[in-house]
């Protein structure tokens, strides 16, 4: 593990050499994405940004086996959406068969 400082000063470790610090991801994401989405993890945000997902509404537009395919997203990025999608009234697309 090598202690890494950002450009914003913020020190923090890292395992692998991704160069993004959780801190300042963290405030960006919840910037681009606002209060409603829970804490997620970078590698989650990042996987729906990149896949134009804006807001909760916008999440709808997608099943759980299409959120899980991407890059960076895995099982618990999906329970915490699917609990806060749920407290909100919507869902994910259903599932094609």
């Amino acid at each position: 593990m090598s202690l890494r400082v950002c450009k914003n000063g913020h020190r923090f470790e890292k395992t692998s050499d991704c160069p993004v610090c959780p801190q300042c991801s963290s405030t960006e994401m919840k910037n681009a994405f606002g209060e409603e989405f829970p804490a997620l993890g970078a590698p989650a945000f990042r996987a729906l940004h990149n896949k134009g997902i804006k807001n909760l509404k916008s999440l709808t537009r997608f099943s759980e086996e299409e959120l899980l395919s991407l890059h960076g997203f895995g099982p618990k990025a999906l329970r915490l959406l699917k609990q806060t999608l749920k407290a909100n009234g919507m869902t994910f697309l259903k599932n094609k068969k």
